[in-house]
Formats: C-alpha cells, structure tokens, sequence
C-alpha cells in the first residue's frame, strides 16, 4: 500500500491557449520590460539579469513569445525542426516547452528553402526552435513604443 508522493513545486494547471487573458499577459510584459529598462538605465546589472529572468521564465512572457511566433506574416514557414504550430492544442504544448536547462546547441545545420521565385536558398541554422528563440529574446531586450 504504497502511495506515488509527488516532491516539489506543483506547475501551473493546464490552461486552453483560448483562455488565455491576452490583455493581461501583455500588460504583465510590458511592465517587466519597462522594469528591465529602467534598470538598465540606473546600470543595475544584476536588477537587469534578475528581470530578464523573470520574464523569461514567466508563464506570461513565453506565452507572448508563442503568440508573436504563431500569429504573424511567417507562421506558415517552419523552422530548421521542420515544425509548424498551427492549433491551439500546438501552441499550448509549446509554452511550457521553452526551458532554458538542458540545453545544448546543436552542431550547425544547412537546409535549402524555396524562395518566391521557385529557386532555393541555403538556411544555415543551430537551434531546434529559432523562431521561439529570437522570440523571447526579445522579449528580453528593451521593449518597443508605447510606453
């Protein structure tokens, strides 16, 4: 009569990507982004990694990240992964995806893509997900205007 005890932190409760309170997320990633400038500004270096590290660790900032990946003029092209996420059931799988630890970046590799005109271009790329990773870099680095 043993009973599996589960050890730790419990992680967020599965969330629908259409539940998703959009205002508030952005609203939670621009105030952290104004935060990391301002830092920045006072030259508060480690306030700064602090910030960029709960931004992009936060359940927030990587939803963001998924969203501006999925929903834009290239959501259709799939990276060097050859992976497109083009549900809801995609994207919300893909949030809690984006960890940092573990990672090891893979040795460079070079893919041909079509372009308009029915020729190929070379892609050269290291990373299994480079959209979501340019993505929340950014998400990091100072925000855009409106603030």
């Amino acid at each position: 009569m043993t009973a599996a005890v589960q050890a730790g932190a419990l992680s967020r409760p599965a969330i629908e990507w259409n539940t998703i309170n959009w205002h508030s997320a952005q609203r939670i990633v621009r105030r952290l982004q104004a935060r990391i400038v301002k830092a920045t500004q006072d030259k508060r270096w480690g306030k700064v990694k602090a910030l960029q590290h709960l931004l992009t660790h936060s359940f927030s900032g990587k939803a963001i990240a998924v969203k501006q990946v999925t929903e834009n003029s290239g959501k259709r092209t799939p990276g060097v992964d050859h992976l497109v996420w083009n549900t809801p059931v995609k994207k919300e799988a893909a949030v809690p995806d984006l960890k940092q630890r573990g990672y090891q970046a893979l040795p460079l590799r070079r893919l041909y893509i079509p372009k308009a005109n029915g020729k190929m271009r070379p892609l050269a790329d290291r990373l299994p997900m480079p959209s979501l990773s340019v993505s929340t870099h950014w998400a990091r680095s100072i925000p855009r205007s409106g603030f």
